[in-house]
């Protein structure tokens, strides 16, 4: 399949263009999708994929978070269980129309054959886990660009509001405490399941829960050199306060503690 990027990228800022790029969500995911889009891209040529998938990568990347900005325009959120599933939103956008016309994917490429796999990458970027009869190309694509938006939500973080990302303000935040079962998922090193958060505290569990699962080198060596992990457990939102129950703030001080132990040991 031959890609045209500078197509596809024009395409992509046409579709957004309708969408109030003054809206803080709105911008921050013009952003975080050509971040993703570009670390897609990074990988694929890490794991030695030949140029035709390398181009593929980064187009799925492209379209991953196609959804969020209908759901940003519908609903004012990027909460799923307070809208709809935005990567099901991106599917619809890119795949499903009311007269069987091949949808907005015509405008970022030509050929159909890769519609399939385009369809899972965007579909499945967000489940807890990916279908287990995925054929073995399609998982890996999955597995690319689960791997590159995780990478990039922890930079959100830190250059966004807890307003914009939660829609809850600071203040709220930081009377939140930790729940439960997100610690299990912590204790565990798996994902955090959107059912398991129940506070707002919660979202910074799920997001370093993120570091168990990646997939490839490439993402662990980039989320290190990055450093948006870091300055995640030392000053999350940009707060520059501690939570307000002392005992939560102390396990979020174990968590950074064992989160730093865990990266060490496995560089």
């Amino acid at each position: 399949m031959d890609i045209d990027r500078p197509r596809a990228l024009d395409a992509f800022y046409e579709y957004v263009a309708p969408y109030d790029a003054a809206n803080p969500r709105i911008a921050l995911k013009i952003e975080h999708t050509r971040r993703v889009a570009t670390l897609c891209d990074t990988i694929a040529r890490s794991e030695g994929l030949p140029a035709a998938n390398v181009d593929l990568a980064w187009l799925c990347g492209l379209l991953h978070d196609i959804g969020r900005f209908e759901q940003v325009r519908r609903w004012e959120t990027f909460s799923d269980a307070e809208s709809e599933s935005h990567a099901q939103l991106g599917v619809q956008e890119l795949f499903e129309t009311e007269d069987d016309a091949p949808g907005n994917i015509r405008r970022f490429a030509d050929e159909r054959y890769e519609d399939n796999l385009i369809r899972a990458a965007v579909g499945f970027h967000s489940d807890f886990r990916l279908p287990d009869d995925l054929d073995a190309r399609t998982r890996l694509f999955c597995n690319i660009v689960r791997d590159a938006d995780k990478a990039d939500i922890l930079r959100t973080v830190n250059e966004s509001s807890v307003e914009t990302i939660l829609g809850v303000d600071k203040r709220a935040f930081l009377a939140s405490r930790f729940s439960d079962e997100a610690l299990q998922a912590f204790s565990e090193h798996r994902c955090l399941k959107r059912s398991e958060r129940h506070e707002p505290a919660d979202y910074l569990i799920g997001l370093i829960c993120f570091v168990f699962e990646l997939v490839f080198a490439e993402t662990k060596r980039a989320v290190a050199a990055q450093g948006h992990l870091f300055r995640v457990l030392d000053d999350p939102f940009g707060l520059d306060r501690p939570f307000d129950d002392l005992k939560t703030q102390e396990t979020w001080e174990h968590i950074g503690d064992e989160v730093r132990i865990y990266l060490q040991t496995r560089r």
